[in-house]
Parts: structure tokens; C-alpha cells; sequence
């Protein structure tokens, strides 16, 4: 209804005002300061939680006898639960030297596989990759991460608001060409976990790899306009079933699932939760740095395609971008780049990883990285897209990375960049 006045009288909502027994509100005229409309007294409170401030009158409306920070907006978005799935199966970089490999126009690479390995080794950093059994995909992945995470925050699951689903490509049953996302693998997460509360919305995101971080941040802002209270925000994919097995890069990828927990806790009663956030879209020249595309086998079926990179590109654009949007989301907070004790990255590319790293330290003018900064699990899991980040965070939090811990007050930073190409940034209290 206020929205539909300000319409009216072509006003944009400012701040909404009690007096007395009357609902006013304060309504900013177009380039013509404000004007105070009286509605009434039949408005319900929670009609105004889209505003940031609540100011009191007295009867006259004289002065403002209190001014209070709406109660939707004081409120910390907390990380209480977190879980991961690893798949069992682990493939090693031996595992490729019989492989054949061929160039995008087609052409066998006559290089021996070994030195490819090496080289491609020296470069992502990555040793061994998992690959989820043949049983198992996207979402069944996923359901046991979530479990996971919901046990560790001790909520009871039917008071979810949110299942936020992170993904790519859906659920693809290994020997088929065929992505499945009917019905989305939110509602596949929340039926397998029993959820009976229709309130309980689920729902997937595309968004590149960044999209368990944006995931995160939806969750933030839906607690912020005081829609909701509990999220599950989860990460995970099955990049094995999309991977062009003559292509070089189909060595980065890997299987994984990631989940947490969050909550919109009062501000007054923790200092943890998310400080700030970034977030850019990318769409002219590099919307297709990573696409799909046809087999580079020669005489392959064109109508079958598989997830295929731009590497030098994707490489180039994070040097460029990522440090930049990461040291904007410390600006937003007021945090120095000192006082912040882990930053994690999407696990992508260890060069690319340590790149973005020195770049941001730069920023600040600062040319020595603190030792153990940059929590690290490449070498072991590869990249397993929007599973990277949550999967790592679990790992540090509960101590299965050596020199790497977490504690209540510490400062961190998490990062990522994929396909669209997006990039996002959080910074985040412990």
C-alpha cells in the first residue's frame, strides 16, 4: 500500500513514522523534499520492515522523540553450521598419461603426456582430483553435505526459509549427455532431507563458479529486508559428467558438495557475520570464456558438447578484476588488509590463486604475504567449481588443513570468479 501511494503521488519511500494512533509516512517527493501522508492505524508493523529506520513522533509530530534502526536491518548473518562431501574416488595424474589428447582445431598433441602432465601440474598446482562414484550425482552430494551443516547448527531443519542450491549443470547420471534440473535440485535437496514446511523455499542458482558466494549473499540480503531467518546455502557439482576427456583442461575438474547454515542473529548478541560484500558481472568480451562446445576428438558428434575454457582469458581477467572487487569488499567494511587472517579462494588454478593474492597486497602498496594466508586443498580435490569455497571453509574450521585455523574474531576473506564471467567478494567475521 505504501508503495502504491508513493506511485500516486510519484514519491520514493524514505522512512515510515508513528504518531500517536496514526500510521504516518514519510515520503520524499521528487526533487522536492518530503511531505507526511497519515494512513491510519490498521497498518500491521510488519508492513514497514522494508525500511531502515523507524522515527517516533509525538502527537503534534512535532520532534522525533526516538530514531531506531529498523530491526530487519540490525541483524548479523552468521555461518552456524557448515558440511562437505568429498567423493571417494581419487584420480591421480598418472591416470592421464595414457590419454589422448587433442587441440581445439582437432590436431593430436604430439608433446608425450608425461611432460603435459608435468606442465599442466607446475601450473594448477593440482596432484589428484575426486570423481563421485557412478551412483551418485549433484544433488545426492549435496543432501549429505546439508545434513551434515544442519547438525552442526543444531536447527531444526523445518525452520529453513531458504534452500539456496549453487550449481551448473544439474544433476547428470553418469553414461548419459543429458543435464537434469526438473524438478530443481533445491526441491531435490529438501525432499531428500524431508522438509515438510511449505514455507520452505528452494531454489538453484547458475552463477559460475561464484555461486555458492552469491548464494551466501542472497542469504544476507533476505535477512537484511527481514524476509528471512535460517538459510541453507549449498554448493556442489559433478563436473566429471561434463568433461571433454581429449581436452587438457578436463584435468582441473573434479566432483564435491559443500553446504552451511546461516542465520540472522541480533547484532547485539554476537560481533560475527558478514561485514560486507562485492559483486560485478562481466558480459561484453568475456560472456564466453567459458562456454560449451563440441568434443575436441576429431569426427565427434557436434551435438554433444562439454564444459570448455578460455584458460589464458579466465587467467587474465582474474589478474585484472578480482583483486580490485576483493579490496572494494574490504573498503565497504573498514577493514584493514593486516587485520584479515584468511582468504579464501576459489580453487581454480594455484597460480592464479597466488597471482590474485600479490596483486591484492599490492593494492596496498604491500609486497611480503603473511605466511599461511591462503588456505589451499587444489593439490588433493582440483576444482570442483561452487564446491570449492565451502568444502575448504569446512576443512579449516575443523582442522583437517595443517597451519590453518580458525578463530571466534578472526577476520576473512572469501573470493571467487567463474564463467558469465562473475565475481564476488565477502568479508566476514569469524
Amino acid at each position: 500500500m505504501i508503495r502504491s501511494i508513493a506511485r500516486a503521488f510519484s514519491f520514493n519511500c524514505k522512512s515510515c513514522i508513528i504518531a500517536g494512533n496514526f500510521w504516518c509516512v514519510k515520503l520524499q517527493i521528487k526533487n522536492n523534499g518530503y511531505r507526511d501522508i497519515r494512513i491510519g492505524n490498521t497498518f500491521p508493523k510488519s508492513t514497514f520492515s522494508v525500511f531502515q529506520t523507524l522515527i517516533i513522533f509525538t502527537h503534534k509530530l512535532a520532534r522525533p522523540i526516538a530514531i531506531l534502526k529498523n530491526a530487519s536491518m540490525n541483524v548479523k548473518t552468521v555461518i552456524t553450521g557448515t558440511g562437505c562431501y568429498i567423493p571417494p574416488t581419487i584420480k591421480t595424474n598418472r591416470n592421464f598419461s595414457e590419454q589422448d589428447f587433442y587441440s581445439e582445431d582437432n590436431q593430436r598433441i604430439s608433446v608425450p603426456n608425461e611432460e603435459v602432465v608435468k606442465k599442466f601440474s607446475e601450473i594448477t598446482g593440482i596432484e589428484e582430483r575426486r570423481y563421485a562414484n557412478d551412483d551418485m550425482n549433484a544433488s545426492g552430494m549435496a543432501t549429505i553435505a546439508a545434513s551434515i551443516a544442519i547438525k552442526e547448527s543444531g536447527i531444526n531443519a523445518e525452520e529453513l526459509d531458504q534452500v539456496i542450491f549453487a550449481h551448473n549443470f544439474g544433476d547428470v547420471i553418469k553414461g548419459t549427455i543429458q543435464t537434469d534440473v526438473l524438478p530443481s535440485l533445491a526441491s531435490r535437496v529438501k525432499h531428500n532431507l524431508g522438509i515438510k514446511n511449505p514455507n520452505c523455499v528452494a531454489y538453484d542458482i547458475l552463477f559460475g563458479c561464484p555461486g555458492w558466494l552469491q548464494g551466501l549473499i542472497q542469504a544476507d540480503t533476505y535477512f537484511k529486508a527481514g524476509i528471512a531467518k535460517k538459510c541453507l546455502v549449498i554448493g556442489a557439482e559433478a563436473l566429471s559428467r561434463v568433461i571433454d576427456i581429449y581436452d587438457r583442461d578436463s584435468m582441473i575438474f573434479s566432483d564435491g558438495a559443500g553446504a552451511t547454515v546461516v542465520e540472522a542473529l541480533p547484532a547485539d548478541s554476537t560481533a560475527a557475520g558478514i561485514l560486507s560484500w562485492s559483486v560485478q558481472s562481466h558480459c561484453i568480451d568475456e560472456a564466453y570464456y567459458l562456454y560449451m562446445g563440441k568434443s575436441n576428438l576429431p569426427g565427434a558428434d557436434p551435438r554433444i558438447r562439454y564444459i570448455k575454457m578460455k584458460g589464458r582469458r579466465v587467467y587474465e581477467y582474474a589478474m585484472q578484476h578480482v583483486p580490485a572487487a576483493m579490496k572494494d569488499c574490504l573498503d565497504k567494511a573498514a577493514v584493514s588488509i593486516r587485520d584479515v587472517k584468511k582468504v579464501f579462494i576459489h580453487q581454480a588454478n594455484e597460480k592464479m590463486d597466488e597471482g590474485i593474492i600479490r596483486r591484492l597486497y599490492a593494492l596496498y602498496g604491500l609486497k611480503e604475504i603473511p605466511e599461511h594466508i591462503m588456505p589451499m586443498n587444489i593439490h588433493k580435490f582440483g576444482n570442483s567449481s561452487v564446491a570449492t569455497i565451502p568444502t575448504l571453509l569446512n576443512m579449516v574450521k575443523k582442522g583437517e588443513l595443517d597451519n590453518h585455523d580458525l578463530e571466534s574474531g578472526h577476520i576473512v576473506l572469501f573470493a571467487s570468479v567463474g564463467a558469465g564471467m562473475n565475481i564476488n567478494a565477502v568479508c566476514y567475521r569469524m
